[in-house]
């Protein structure tokens, strides 16, 4: 399942945080210069140090990677894995049901989720699925864990 058609819809909005969210496009006669589109693909993707920023806050992170991918290299800190296949069923899941599988509170439709993978492809796949599903602070960090691991080291277990 690809993302085609999400492209030119896909905006952010500049929250009171100072980090960026996506936001529906503006209607008619609303003021674009308060939105900002983010990237040439139209999938709004954090950097590095949005995300260190984004980390300090009470956001979800979720890394799509495999399970043996986590186990062999690592993660990022504060992430919880949810492979990408697991993902839609998660994101529908009670959310006690959520609490015992994946040992944290589910996420609301309108809480902020950043979604990360390896290089920025399954994490853009996520983030298409959250919003098809209706959420609506979601994010990617394009760079993934091949990024962040150019600035820290990860987390093992």
């Amino acid at each position: 399942m690809g993302l085609r058609g999400w492209g030119s819809a896909v905006f952010a909005v500049r929250a009171a945080s100072g980090s960026w969210w996506p936001a529906a496009a503006p209607g008619p006669g609303a003021a674009g210069a308060t939105s900002r589109r983010l990237c040439a693909g139209g999938a709004p993707s954090l950097s590095y140090q949005q995300l260190k920023d984004l980390k300090k806050t009470n956001v979800l992170h979720i890394d799509v990677r495999e399970r043996w991918e986590i186990d062999r290299s690592g993660k990022i800190p504060a992430s919880i894995n949810i492979p990408l296949g697991e993902l839609v069923e998660a994101l529908q899941m009670d959310p006690m049901e959520f609490k015992e599988r994946y040992n944290q509170k589910m996420p609301s439709k309108s809480d902020p989720v950043v979604f990360s993978c390896l290089a920025g492809t399954r994490s853009k796949q996520a983030l298409g699925f959250a919003m098809s599903l209706g959420f609506s602070r979601v994010q990617q960090y394009g760079g993934g864990f091949e990024d962040w691991i150019k600035h820290e080291p990860p987390e093992t277990k």
